[in-house]
């Protein structure tokens, strides 16, 4: 999920842990598969900022620092993703895919349709997966890289090695979702919002939020799509047999089972390759050339 420590702080709340600020009107535009619900602040021809929430989170994450930025100068957009708020599939056939590579393929659809060909991205838990993954396969796109929770982009091969047994017990609702009584629950409106706040809880212990707070996110996860997005991510990243075999990340950019190109930790430090091995790349857009320069 997203650092215990961190994540109170990374909201944006205020100065006595509650944040209330909400976006006005929201925008929607189609782009790729979807039609993508998001709010956006500042100046059109400012430095564009685009903010990534993770799960179970949205767009208000980052209520109270967009005017912010919006203040300095910057265009901040934050985009609800896919299967949260209001963005939606195009189609009704297009398959439920949550996989790591698809949904960072969904925010460069976004700035090509915004017409952005560079910005700033940020963001915690998903959000900083998501961009992280576009700094590394299209570092033409990323101005710079805000990435609150470290560099996440999943390998599932290490992924098949056993935790200490603590810090599986943490991630227990990954393997609750691979299971279809976790989908079940997932799929009941009280159980999923009463799921969200104990993953709040428990992460920031420290946080006091009120009602008003978790309730103004937890509309996001009424989605149509919330809960085929959420399962097919965890059971993804499990590398679940059924999944694994419907879906792989070589249709969107990733080698399959890929290995990321950070490594996990000093002890197994080894050298940054420049840029990792890409099956496919999105249509051509007028961005200028690569720089081989690390945001």
């Amino acid at each position: 999920m997203f650092d215990r420590r961190s994540f109170g702080r990374t909201v944006g709340v205020g100065a006595a842990g509650v944040g209330h600020t909400s976006f006005g009107r929201l925008k929607q535009i189609r782009a790729g598969e979807l039609n993508v619900g998001h709010a956006e602040v500042g100046p059109v021809r400012g430095p564009v900022v685009i903010c990534l929430h993770g799960r179970p989170c949205d767009i208000h994450s980052f209520a109270d620092v967009a005017p912010l930025l919006a203040a300095r100068g910057y265009r901040v957009i934050v985009p609800y993703l896919r299967g949260h708020g209001t963005t939606g599939f195009l189609s009704e056939r297009t398959f439920r895919n949550a996989q790591q590579a698809v949904v960072a393929l969904d925010i460069i659809a976004l700035m090509d349709a915004l017409k952005i060909d560079k910005a700033v991205l940020a963001g915690f838990d998903r959000g900083s997966r998501t961009a992280d993954i576009i700094a590394a396969l299209w570092p033409e796109r990323c101005r710079a890289l805000v990435s609150v929770t470290g560099y996440l982009i999943t390998n599932r091969e290490r992924n098949k090695s056993p935790l200490p047994p603590k810090a599986e017990w943490a991630w227990w609702y990954q393997y609750y979702f691979a299971t279809e009584r976790g989908r079940l629950g997932l799929e009941n409106e009280q159980y999923r919002h009463d799921l969200a706040r104990l993953v709040w809880e428990f992460n920031s212990p420290g946080w006091r939020f009120d009602d008003a707070t978790f309730e103004r996110t937890a509309t996001a996860f009424d989605n149509p799509d919330h809960v085929g997005i959420v399962v097919h991510n965890y059971r993804w990243r499990l590398a679940w047999p059924t999944v694994t075999r419907a879906t792989t990340d070589s249709s969107s950019g990733l080698p399959r089972a890929p290995r990321s190109p950070y490594p996990p930790s000093p002890s197994t430090a080894r050298r940054i390759p420049s840029r990792p091995r890409v099956t496919a790349r999105p249509a051509a857009t007028s961005s200028p050339a690569p720089t081989r320069t690390t945001p």
